[in-house]
């Protein structure tokens, strides 16, 4: 899958990658290279985030969607242009046609966050919702475009989006010159195909070595089957928090390239990515959405083998706090440190006491509890209580479940 030569790979050349750097770079911002001790620790080698999560409108989507814009004639921006998207792509479209004088019409699915609403409506955008996934705003889109001559900007599958997207390779190469493994979040696979793409012909050019590792959500994860099939496939979609990168079939330009240069893809879990969450706030001080923290999720869950100087994707940050606080909490509890147990008791005074004495004996902080006579299974002489914790990992965790089992109660654990 990666001996193919350079001057063999489809879509975009490494002149094509260079001339959109220099496109991109005028609204584009280079976004910070972090490095992080606690990763490396963990993966063997040193790890470095790159910050696209600090990019203008959240994402690296602005690259991809500006240098496709650029390239319209005045005739096609005329008619004005349209897309379909779940958040970011919307914003990189409605702010580069903002800035290029552009009408943008962006359908988006009736549940999309609002803090990505909103932020595509004030660069400017006429936001339709439709439907409940992202494919019916697709199909909403294309439909649009037939009727209204509007120009259709895809969010992954066209030469010049891959080409922008790419531009993050070439600036990762100015940071980390002795690059030797990047990881790359993969949806529908245009950032994965840019980056892919351009770092291969680079390496191949100077007689170097770089591997590209893509991650999927487990939930939404076309590539592995395509790839096994040879063929881009769609495939059913469970539900997944990384809304991001739940593409149902990847896209065509970029499964050819994706089958061409990229070295492997792997697959983390819901659990994968709250911890990787959590420790991206704890640890590296960023705010990443769950799509955009694969690559760290994957270094985390042990997908990952260290392979000198590697480079994290952190695709983007526009997370809903509603959603962060919920992710937060499962993180926790992914990690060891957030427990809920319940607990029957006899229905006599000092039983709540008790156990609160066990708990605080255990160190463990109470967060919450609820106290019921009344559900299915409980005795007429019982009282179920749910109690939930903090704890300092799985180690402590154990712990407090002992402590209780040890003074004869019977918890069970989330």
């Amino acid at each position: 899958m990666t001996d193919t030569p350079a001057d063999l790979l489809i879509g975009p050349t490494l002149a094509d990658f260079e001339a959109a750097r220099i496109v991109v770079a005028r609204v584009a911002d280079v976004t910070p290279m972090e490095s992080s001790r606690y990763l490396s620790t963990i993966l063997g080698s040193p790890v470095y985030l790159k910050c696209e999560n600090l990019q203008r409108t959240g994402s690296y989507k602005i690259r991809g969607a500006y240098n496709r814009l650029s390239k319209l004639t005045d005739e096609e921006k005329s008619r004005g242009v349209v897309a379909a998207s779940a958040g970011n792509h919307a914003q990189g479209v409605a702010f580069a046609a903002r800035e290029l004088g552009i009408e943008a019409t962006i359908f988006m699915p009736v549940g999309v966050a609002l803090p990505k609403l909103q932020a595509t409506r004030d660069y400017g955008a006429q936001v339709i919702l439709r439907g409940h996934t992202v494919t019916e705003p697709l199909l909403a889109a294309a439909e649009y475009a037939r009727e209204t001559g509007a120009i259709l900007i895809p969010p992954f599958d066209h030469p010049d989006v891959v080409a922008g997207a790419g531009t993050l390779g070439l600036e990762i190469l100015d940071q980390v010159p002795d690059l030797e493994t990047v990881i790359v979040p993969i949806g529908g696979g245009g950032l994965t195909a840019g980056m892919a793409s351009v770092l291969k012909q680079y390496a191949a050019r100077h007689g170097r070595t770089i591997r590209v590792i893509g991650v999927q959500s487990e939930n939404a994860a076309a590539y592995p089957p395509s790839l096994a099939a040879g063929e881009a496939l769609a495939i059913d979609i469970n539900p997944t928090m990384a809304d991001g990168i739940a593409v149902a079939k990847p896209g065509l330009l970029n499964f050819d390239i994706i089958r061409d240069a990229v070295d492997e893809i792997v697959t983390v879990s819901e659990d994968d990515m709250a911890r990787a969450l959590l420790v991206l706030l704890e640890r590296a001080k960023l705010v990443v959405e769950p799509a955009g923290a694969v690559s760290v999720a994957a270094i985390l869950a042990g997908k990952i083998t260290g392979s000198g100087p590697t480079v994290a994707m952190l695709s983007g940050g526009n997370i809903d706090p509603l959603l962060m606080q919920r992710v937060i909490s499962h993180g926790l509890s992914a990690s060891g440190r957030y427990l809920t147990l319940r607990i029957m008791l006899p229905d006599r005074p000092g039983q709540l006491a008790r156990i609160s004495e066990l708990l605080a004996e255990a160190r463990a902080n109470v967060i919450e509890v609820l106290h019921t006579r009344h559900g299915v299974g409980i005795q007429i002489s019982e009282v179920e209580i749910d109690i939930s914790v903090e704890t300092r990992g799985p180690e402590h965790r154990q712990h407090v479940v002992d402590t209780l089992r040890a003074a004869g109660y019977d918890p069970r654990t989330d």
